[in-house]
């Protein structure tokens, strides 16, 4: 397979996981796929294929950190793949965190499948907009759990 449909391929094995989140919220299966690290396996298998391939100059990158040594390793199509498998993989393990948090938060799904989508497509934006969510729901959720009689009381 070339650089470019390992690229490609990255996002479609995610694509599936992310649809049951954003359109199957509360379905037992979804449920079941968000709580479990397998949906990440197959993206991380195409980052492992493209990042051998480009394993020293993906080590050079990481080892010794800079500017230059990144948008060298972008130039080459198995670098630029795998880290972007690196992201897909990454994205989804934060979208399936979104989703269960939400889930025992009681945030609504039509609130979260906007943010779902956000984080899936710069996820930066999408998990900032969720912790400040997810701090209010928490704050609104406490006075209602002081105010819950107590089990010995």
């Amino acid at each position: 397979m070339t650089s470019s449909t390992l690229f490609d391929l990255a996002f479609l094995l995610a694509a599936p996981f992310w649809v049951l989140l954003i359109l199957a919220p509360g379905w037992r299966f979804t449920d079941r796929i968000a709580a479990s690290p397998l949906p990440m396996v197959p993206v991380l298998a195409v980052y492992l294929v493209l990042a051998i391939g480009v394993f020293p100059q993906l080590w050079a990158a990481v080892s010794h950190p800079d500017l230059a040594g990144f948008q060298e390793l972008m130039r080459l199509g198995g670098g630029a793949g795998a880290l972007w498998a690196q992201v897909i993989a990454w994205d989804l393990f934060l979208g399936q965190w979104m989703y269960r948090e939400a889930r025992t938060l009681r945030i609504h799904p039509l609130v979260m499948a906007p943010l779902l989508v956000l984080t899936v497509l710069l996820s930066p934006f999408g998990v900032l907009l969720f912790l400040a969510l997810r701090a209010a729901a928490r704050r609104r959720a406490r006075p209602a759990r002081r105010a819950a009689p107590d089990a010995a009381g």
